[in-house]
């Protein structure tokens, strides 16, 4: 993790990177007197240091089975997944995208992936009685430029597509202002998006889904087979940090994963 994720004194951080320290997991691989000597600081910023290093790796707090079932029961079961607006997918997932966590969608190219994902950016945007969220979407390109196109074309289906929502429900809502679009062209790009960019959407209510698509894109192009341990780090990362968002603030998230044709070989 980059030691500019801290919330910290500029002054502290500057002394910590001048020591040629460049990863929290740095920071406490060394005692408080070590760090004290690294980096000029006194003891007072060397424990504001440690403790915020801490509290960053550490993430969110530990959950016990019974808290993760009484915060379920806080909600209506019709509350707990985001419809995708057609009840045989719905169906398949048992009612929709669970709001906390990971959902994965694979497959090979021009398989619909990426339209899946633009009809959940409009579907999150309807009444919680419709099966939306009543928020907008959080979009990361990491390979294509944005399907603009397909979207504008979806919005002007919507009716049509959601038969049985109310049209003048339909027609209130402003589906293409609330559909935030970053693009990340490589892995720190995508990072640092999802640490710092995204939770300020979804902290402000803005958003209540985010699709990365696709997500090993990034990775795939940047990292070499000599690389590997490399890349799960930073996939490990990138994983984590979605689980944390998607937990902390309720919201979907939707990862495409594009694959390749297997090949057979005769014997």
């Amino acid at each position: 993790m980059d030691l500019d994720q801290l919330d910290l004194n500029p002054r502290i951080i500057a002394a910590v990177k001048k020591a040629r320290l460049k990863a929290v997991k740095e920071v406490l691989h060394f005692s408080g007197a070590d760090l004290q000597r690294l980096t000029g600081l006194s003891s007072p910023d060397v424990q504001h240091l440690l403790t915020a290093a801490s509290s960053h790796l550490r993430g969110g707090p530990i959950l016990t089975a019974l808290h993760l079932y009484q915060q379920r029961e806080r909600f209506p079961a019709q509350h707990q997944r985001l419809s995708l607006g057609c009840p045989i997918l719905d169906g398949l997932l048992g009612g929709g995208l669970p709001l906390q966590g990971i959902t994965e969608l694979a497959g090979r190219s021009s398989a619909g992936k990426t339209q899946l994902a633009l009809q959940l950016c409009l579907a999150v945007q309807f009444p919680p009685q419709h099966g939306g969220l009543e928020a907008g979407a959080v979009y990361i390109c990491t390979e294509d430029a944005f399907p603009s196109r397909r979207l504008q074309q979806l919005m002007q289906q919507q009716q049509r597509l959601r038969a049985d929502v109310p049209q003048d429900v339909v027609q209130s809502i402003r589906f293409g202002s609330q559909i935030f679009v970053e693009h990340a062209a490589d892995a720190d790009t995508l990072l640092e998006c999802v640490s710092t960019k995204v939770p300020v959407l979804l902290s402000r209510g803005m958003a209540r889904l985010v699709v990365v698509d696709s997500v090993a894109g990034p990775f795939r192009c940047e990292f070499d087979g000599q690389a590997s341990a490399t890349r799960a780090r930073h996939l490990q990362s990138l994983g984590a940090t979605l689980r944390r968002l998607s937990s902390t603030f309720r919201s979907p998230v939707l990862c495409i994963n594009q694959v390749g044709q297997g090949q057979s070989y005769l014997p």
